[in-house]
């Protein structure tokens, strides 16, 4: 059983987990590569990563800058940060109420398949609103889980968006608990048109314990990933 590293790092401004990210991104790179010439390979460290970021989007490599619909002084004006970032995916808002995790996996430690793990990072999700009574489902080629589906009223409550070299991972996925979803209002989220975006607050009616959330997501992350969370 694959183990994997947990951190809580708490709130940071996104460039600052990027940071962070990237550097045990880059460690588990290193020995692999360094693994080439060894004849006992060593192991390198499997890690999840949760934070909150103030209020900032960021936009995908692929992404279309004309998603976001405030300029640089209405930016400031709102104290909103912008970033391009390295991951797939368009445009996301990441702030206070919101559990961002950062998954920095070998997958060829687990499944070296693309596919598989984003399937598995939404399951994950699944999983976890379950508790509250909420059916979250895919919606086909898009990423990230969604409610209602097929319906006038199919709204996004996870965002995903993952950047991988060697089998190697990076970003994660964002879950909407007590999110203030009007900062959706100045973007167009994922590049999607049409689609609403929701929160298990905004769902359930009432405010949700964040650690609660936290506490469900490491269960199933362990649980789907079969790993151990340490």
């Amino acid at each position: 059983m694959n183990q994997v590293l947990f951190k809580d790092i708490g709130s940071k401004d996104y460039k600052e987990a990027w940071d962070i990210q990237n550097k045990l991104f880059q460690e588990i790179i290193d020995i692999k590569l360094a693994n080439r010439n060894r004849e006992e390979k060593v192991i390198a460290q499997n890690h999840l990563l949760f934070t909150e970021h103030p209020p900032v989007y960021t936009l995908g490599k692929s992404g279309d800058l004309s998603n976001l619909l405030l300029n640089e002084e209405q930016l400031k004006q709102k104290g909103i940060s912008f970033f391009k970032s390295n991951r797939g995916g368009d445009i996301t808002f990441h702030g206070p109420g919101q559990i961002v995790g950062y998954p920095i996996l070998d997958l060829e430690a687990f499944k070296p398949d693309i596919r598989w793990y984003m399937r598995s990072l939404e399951e994950v999700i699944i999983k976890t609103i379950a508790h509250y009574g909420l059916q979250g489902v895919r919606s086909e080629g898009e990423t990230g889980v969604w409610l209602d589906v097929g319906t006038p009223f199919a709204r996004k409550i996870c965002a995903l968006g993952v950047r991988t070299s060697r089998w190697v991972t990076m970003h994660g996925f964002a879950l909407n608990v007590n999110t203030n979803l009007g900062y959706f209002d100045h973007i167009i989220p994922c590049g999607i048109k049409g689609k609403a975006v929701t929160s298990l607050e905004a769902e359930l009616n009432r405010k949700v314990p964040l650690s609660e959330v936290r506490t469900l997501i490491l269960e199933h992350f362990a649980e789907v990933f079969k790993a151990q969370v340490i």
